[in-house]
């Protein structure tokens, strides 16, 4: 099969592993706290999103050559979503926090109010995920993680 022999997927996808799973020791190293669970979770160091299109991308451009319109696809490609990692994801993020602060503020007061007939509705609700996005700096080093995999790879091809 073809596809066993795709390079450019293979640097991707190996690099989407590794960097979700090297976020396990390095949140170890920052928190001493040892959480298994970020391994499968959006956002953290480094990100794997910036790790798998960086890594697409310098698999294209060693497979297609750097003139290529592959390559270029590629690399436009990386760059919107990189961006879209640091900036659009990240805001998100920021008005989970304030929305599920606001909530909790609310349920305070309903907990005081007297003859809230409807306070039962705001007692169970699920958070809203508040790391779905990365710093600039996780973009950053998830875009080296991308770029040394599929080079440390490319020989095994």
């Amino acid at each position: 099969m073809e596809i066993f022999s795709n390079f450019p997927i293979w640097a991707a996808l190996s690099a989407i592993v590794f960097a979700q799973f090297i976020k396990i020791p390095i949140k170890f190293l920052v928190t001493k706290q040892f959480t298994p669970s970020i391994a499968f979770s959006t956002g953290g160091m480094p990100s794997s999103h910036s790790a798998a299109v960086t890594a697409l991308t310098t698999a294209i451009g060693i497979v297609e050559g750097l003139s290529s319109s592959m390559f270029a696809i590629s690399a436009i490609f990386s760059v919107i979503t990189m961006y879209d990692a640091s900036g659009v994801r990240r805001h998100a993020g920021r008005h989970a926090v304030v929305l599920n602060k606001l909530i909790d503020d609310l349920q305070l007061f309903f907990e005081h109010a007297k003859d809230w007939n409807r306070k039962q509705d705001y007692e169970k609700r699920q958070e809203l995920k508040e790391l779905l996005g990365h710093e600039p700096s996780e973009v950053f080093f998830g875009g080296l993680t991308g770029i040394l995999v599929a080079l440390v790879l490319y020989p095994l091809f």
